[in-house]
């Protein structure tokens, strides 16, 4: 690293070296009254802000300019799936049903208009970046569906302190100072709060005039919850919206309800202009960029819908107006196994550990034969959710931020912090499912649309350190798979876990490393938690393992 720097330093000292020497005829002509030295210290410090630009960035500081073009942080519970806030200010990756979509950008945007003289419109992001302009799926044919040609704020920097993250926006039109806070609850030991299907954005303006300062927020969205060829609909909430579609008889996993709302009143437009193209959003646009507000009662298959919330600042003042999402995807198709029943091992059955056991909730109605989500159990419907949000939001956000602070408050060095932090957003991802009776499992990894390598499996998860530390119920609950579900009356485990969890098929070798890395874990597993009850419970399936 420290040869690195050197050679980057003798670069930049040659590159301002060379510029000198290239400048020295010109600067003797500058003698006689050219212009010229103007423009080579124009071309220095051109090259001077080029070469800041490639500058490596320091760990666990801000991304910005060339370090910004592919940040994408999530926001969401465990298990509950997620959406990401670009670098940019950007939504993206929104994967809220029960399965990753890694592509799917949704085209949803917050805007500020300043009013004025003449009003100034922008949509509350930093520049578009080029690759997604250029290559992306559908991009040769104009990006239909996206809104890149909205104008944009100038610049943007990135600050991400998990699960929070910050994003500062600069636009020399907008005379307010611009920061917009992203986050979702993260509170170790407290696995429910942190497995809400929730999320917020806060918008933070300041007026650093001497002037009042008239301006209208907005937030806009297409109903992008639609699949499956089905007919959606927008639905009424306090000051907001829902975006949803019904599932089928066939289909019900299809059924899919978003939320959008915030605690500020709102004036709301239920329903956008029906038309071909681009017309929707070019009629939402004009609505924005003059700065008004629409009310429009809900419709039948509306296009979009957006909320508008305006407000006045006086030189000084500053003011948050912060947006909550929430979602609720109560099924899915997701199906992996075959249950085997051992009847040998039922004569062991009461030795099994029960969700109740190891703190989590025992949901004996669960008999789906396909995967639901665990706040499917918790809440009824996208209202319940959206009210639990909105309620408990000041107390959740405090508590997540007691995490952040001491987590942050370490002294390992920046690498490591910033490491352990980026590995943490995993849990975050749609990698991790909670099951209707909160049990936790995991895929290996994402694909584009889908898991990849399914069932905890435990010569991957055998490493995994965060979880057991921070959320040691929901570490105990793979124990219970694994040694319950996964393993059989001689000894031998399954070392990938069924979908929905059942009793899983002994076809397969061992994995060594997994099987033997539960033993160890069970131990690790008392000793943080200290319940000799889970352990006397557990521990003849542990010997019986060991035997085996």
């Amino acid at each position: 690293m420290k040869n690195n720097d050197n050679r980057r330093s003798f670069i930049k000292k040659i590159t301002i070296g060379g510029i000198g020497l290239t400048a020295m005829p010109s600067v003797m002509m500058a003698e006689a009254g050219s212009d010229t030295p103007d423009k080579v210290n124009e071309t220095l410090q051109a090259s001077l802000k080029q070469d800041e630009k490639n500058i490596k960035r320091a760990y666990n500081t801000s991304y910005k300019n060339e370090n910004l073009r592919r940040v994408a942080f999530p926001i969401g519970g465990l298990g509950s799936g997620m959406f990401c806030l670009e670098g940019s200010g950007a939504i993206s990756h929104m994967s809220i049903r029960n399965r990753p979509e890694i592509f799917h950008e949704p085209n949803m945007f917050a805007a500020i208009a300043v009013k004025g003289k003449q009003t100034v419109a922008r949509v509350l992001e930093g520049p578009i970046e080029e690759w997604k302009m250029f290559g992306q799926r559908g991009t040769g044919n104009g990006a239909s569906g996206s809104n890149y040609g909205l104008p944009r704020f100038n610049s943007a920097v990135f600050t991400d302190r998990f699960p929070f993250a910050t994003i500062d926006l600069e636009e020399k039109d907008i005379p307010l100072t611009t920061q917009i806070l992203g986050w979702s609850p993260f509170i170790p030991t407290d696995q429910d709060n942190s497995s809400l299907p929730a999320g917020a954005l806060e918008y933070k303006f300041t007026n650093n005039t001497s002037e009042t300062i008239e301006a209208v927020f907005s937030y806009n969205a297409r109903n992008f919850v639609l699949q499956g060829g089905q007919k959606g609909a927008i639905k009424k909430l306090s000051n907001g919206f829902i975006l949803s579609q019904e599932g089928t008889t066939e289909k019900p996993h299809l059924k899919t309800d978003f939320a959008i709302f915030t605690h500020e009143p709102a004036t709301v437009d239920y329903c956008w202009f029906r038309g071909g193209w681009f017309d929707p959003l070019t009629m939402v646009w004009n609505t924005i960029k003059e700065g008004k507000v629409k009310a429009q009662e809900p419709d039948s298959d509306a296009p979009g819908a957006s909320l508008f919330v305006p407000f006045k600042l006086n030189a000084g003042e500053q003011k948050t107006i912060r947006l909550m999402m929430a979602w609720y995807v109560p099924d899915s198709d997701l199906h992996i196994g075959d249950v085997v029943v051992d009847p040998k091992k039922a004569e062991s059955a009461d030795c099994c550990v029960t969700p109740s056991a190891i703190g989590l909730e025992e949901k004996s109605t669960y008999n789906d034969r396909n995967y639901k989500p665990w706040y499917s159990s918790k809440f009824k419907g996208i209202e319940e959710a959206a009210a639990y949000w909105k309620d408990n939001y000041e107390e959740l956000q405090k508590k997540s931020a007691i995490f952040r602070d001491a987590f942050y408050s370490s002294t390992l060095p920046p690498a490591v912090v910033e490491a352990v932090a980026a590995n943490l957003t995993i849990l975050k991802s749609p990698t991790v499912l909670r099951q209707y009776d909160g049990r936790l499992w995991s895929w290996e990894g994402c694909g584009d649309d889908g898991g990849c390598c399914h069932g905890s499996c435990t010569h991957v998860w055998n490493y995994a350190q965060a979880i057991p530390h921070l959320f040691p119920s929901l570490e105990r609950s793979l124990r219970t798979t694994e040694f319950c579900e996964n393993q059989n009356f001689e000894g031998h485990q399954q070392f990938r876990a069924n979908m929905p969890i059942s009793p899983a098929k002994h076809d397969f070798h061992a994995a060594a490393d997994g099987q033997l890395g539960g033993i160890m874990k069970v131990y690790r597993e008392w000793r943080i938690s200290g319940d000799a009850i889970w352990l006397k419970k557990i521990y003849p399936m542990v010997k019986t393992s060991m035997d085996y």
